[in-house]
């Protein structure tokens, strides 16, 4: 009857079949489905993986049960040539991205590696065609590219009145469009404006909480596309590019990105036996590099006395396998780094 609560026991062995604001009814009745039910669309992206591909299973696993009980979270595997099998998670924003990460971590005691997030681009090429983008390896060249849309919240801040100046600088570097400022009862203001979603990833939330001592608070909501000039930025290790580390950055910021992740890695890269290079590269050209330099092995610390010659022969011979290495050899990228990188 109307209003009562009940539950049903079905044979479903897929939870993905079944989701929150389904309509059920009997097959013998053909009335439609109960109006007013939308399905969550992702507006925040992330690769997940586990540090050990041995929970790879596991994380599945822990992917499905997260799922009957959020049906905003969706999720499709994928994989790496670095850090291997994972999934490309979709997210409802940046809590919701961070609750998930959160309950899978403490929940199911998987160790992850979380990608730097993003959001959908919609990409008109010069083709006429449309895409929407939501993986930053995916993200074409300057040159294909007629016109990229990125998503908008408008957001309101409540900030004591000592704070607004601060706050105000933090909106102007996050590329905020402020609207209105107004004061909200003694001593208190409120900021009203719109901005674009990807500069929540910059640490907006941390900075926000400096700038105001922890008084502030931040409540927004979705608006519409608008247009972005934005760019794809990739990052070389040894000539190779590792696509965790791709990030889609502002134009007139890619080169303090740049340098930043590139001073980042150097920091945080263990050295191998050949000297390792670290580029980062957009708009076709080399915009920060650094060489990590190869670990220093005393080759001729067994000999004592005697000619210099055959120190100078094995000298040499390093030289050469030092060469041969930097040309062939490849960079085992621990996962340790790429939390570091991620979290940095």
């Amino acid at each position: 009857m109307s209003g009562q609560i009940g539950y049903i026991v079905t044979n479903i062995k897929k939870p993905e079949i079944v989701r929150v604001g389904d309509t059920i009814i009997s097959p013998k009745n053909s009335l439609p489905a109960f109006p007013g039910y939308k399905e969550p669309k992702p507006v925040v992206f992330s690769s997940i993986y586990p540090e050990s591909q041995d929970d790879f299973e596991e994380l599945r696993s822990a992917f499905f049960r997260l799922r009957l009980t959020d049906s905003a979270f969706s999720f499709e595997q994928e994989a790496d040539a670095v850090l291997g099998r994972g999934f490309r998670s979709g997210f409802l924003g940046m809590l919701h991205m961070e609750i998930v990460v959160e309950r899978i971590r403490r929940e199911f005691g998987i160790n992850l590696v979380v990608a730097t997030p993003t959001v959908a681009y919609e990409i008109t090429y010069r083709n006429g065609e449309v895409k929407s983008i939501y993986s930053p390896s995916d993200f074409p060249e300057e040159h294909e590219i007629v016109k990229v849309m990125e998503p908008w919240i408008r957001f309101e801040i409540l900030t004591p009145q000592s704070a607004l100046s601060g706050v105000l600088q933090l909106l102007q570097e996050h590329r905020a469009e402020v609207s209105v400022t107004s004061v909200f009862g003694e001593r208190r203001m409120t900021v009203a404006g719109a901005m674009p979603i990807r500069e929540l990833m910059r640490g907006f939330f941390d900075q926000l909480k400096s700038a105001s001592q922890g008084y502030a608070s931040f409540n927004y909501e979705w608006s519409d596309m608008k247009e972005a000039d934005v760019v794809r930025m990739d990052i070389l290790v040894a000539d190779e590019p590792v696509s965790a580390f791709t990030k889609i950055v502002a134009k007139d910021q890619v080169e303090f990105e740049g340098r930043r992740m590139v001073e980042k890695l150097h920091e945080v890269l263990p050295r191998a036996l050949f000297v390792i290079k670290i580029q980062a590269v957009a708009r076709g050209r080399i915009i920060a590099s650094r060489s990590l330099s190869a670990l220093k092995k005393d080759v001729t610390g067994y000999l004592y006395g005697g000619d210099r010659t055959r120190r100078m022969k094995l000298w040499a011979k390093q030289k050469r396998g030092k060469k041969k290495l930097k040309a062939l050899g490849k960079v085992n990228i621990p996962h340790e780094v790429f939390v570091k990188m991620i979290k940095g």
